[in-house]
């Protein structure tokens, strides 16, 4: 890996990147040869990137102007028949801060356009399935098809009908624990599957999973549980607020999706969560 060759090319971004051996940890075991973050001190915000000796990690695309790159890591084959693992990563500037997506490794991504298109949920390229126009034009936070606000993308919905007694006030979204919610002032959700999420559990446990933890383990009732819903279908309206994103203001009801870095096996690379 050549470091100064990386650091300049993160340089040409305006970004700042430090490149240090990998730190083990046996709380959080390394899922690979780098482990990404976003880094803070007296300058600001900068990429810190810890990678092992080995590891083959390149620039592919860098486009100034807009103030992201791509990132690839090559790790070798455990096994003599088994193909090179390739993960990708989209670091880039959104809005107000720096930060890195894993890019999931099914999508057939070559530059930093590619990336971001496939960051896209499905939703919203069904909905951009055969719309004529500029890409680029596609890739803004703000098109005639869905607005953005990190993650989240928004779509309007004019047409659902919404129980107000169900209707929830002020209500967080969140990708998983440990990330900064998104507030939206009006939230509605239909459907989905009831969960139980605590710090051992982030992913949930069904009211079956749950129901026989507990009575395997009676302590784990005094876990912190919350009840959540999986997979509902959300509607929103009104403010949506975040510490890092310009608040938006949404006439009438859209749907909510988010994009797909969960779905890529590079994100648990990725230490930073916003």
């Amino acid at each position: 890996m050549d470091d100064s060759n990386l650091i300049a090319k993160f340089e040409k971004l305006g970004a700042r990147a430090t490149i240090r051996p990998l730190i083990e940890n046996r709380w959080r075991p390394a899922p690979g040869p780098i482990v990404i973050d976003i880094g803070h001190d007296r300058r600001g915000e900068f990429f810190d990137i810890q990678a092992t000796e080995d590891a083959d990690v390149t620039v592919i695309d860098v486009q100034p102007r807009d103030r992201h790159l791509l990132l690839m890591v090559r790790q070798s084959a455990e096994r003599a028949n088994d193909p090179v693992r390739k993960d990708k990563f989209l670091c880039g500037h959104d809005e107000r801060h720096w930060f890195v997506a894993g890019v999931p490794e099914t999508a057939p991504v070559s530059n930093v356009i590619t990336a971001k298109e496939s960051l896209k949920p499905e939703l919203v390229r069904d909905r951009e399935s055969g719309k004529k126009g500029k890409r680029t034009k596609r890739l803004r936070r703000k098109t005639d098809t869905f607005v953005r606000q990190g993650e989240w993308f928004f779509l309007p919905a004019g047409n659902v009908r919404v129980n107000e007694k169900l209707l929830l006030r002020n209500e967080p979204i969140s990708r998983g624990l440990g990330s900064k919610p998104h507030v939206c002032e009006f939230l509605y959700r239909d459907g989905g599957t009831t969960v139980y999420v605590c710090g051992r559990h982030p992913s949930g446990l069904d009211t079956q999973e749950y129901r026989k933890l507990l009575k395997k383990n009676p302590q784990a009732s005094k876990w912190n549980w919350r009840v959540m819903r999986r997979d509902p279908v959300v509607f929103v309206r009104g403010k949506v607020s975040h510490p890092d994103h310009a608040t938006l203001r949404l006439d009438g009801w859209h749907r909510v999706a988010m994009n797909t870095e969960n779905q890529s096996r590079a994100m648990a690379a990725v230490a930073f969560l916003d």
